[in-house]
């Protein structure tokens, strides 16, 4: 959620609990619901980067079994979490 109100209010530098500041320590008052919008559309994000192998697994598949073992890994991740 930090990430979200970070990506949508560009003057909030500093975050101290829910309450978020600007570069000057002034309080930002921003809308939760938009916040929480964001996060529920870029989910499949999140969850996508958790699932995937490490690029160092990612370049073993594609050196052992190719450019089409490789895609098929990385199309099922892709397949389980769908961009909404």
């Amino acid at each position: 959620m930090i990430d979200a109100i970070f990506k949508l209010y560009t003057n909030v530098k500093v975050i101290r609990g829910d309450i978020a500041y600007d570069a000057n320590g002034n309080e930002v008052a921003y809308d939760k619901a938009a916040v929480q919008a964001y996060v529920d559309a870029h989910e499949y994000q999140t969850k996508r980067a958790a699932e995937y192998p490490s690029f160092a697994d990612q370049f073993d598949t594609l050196y052992h079994g190719g450019y089409d073992a490789w895609k098929a890994t990385i199309d099922s991740v892709k397949a389980k979490y769908p961009k909404p």
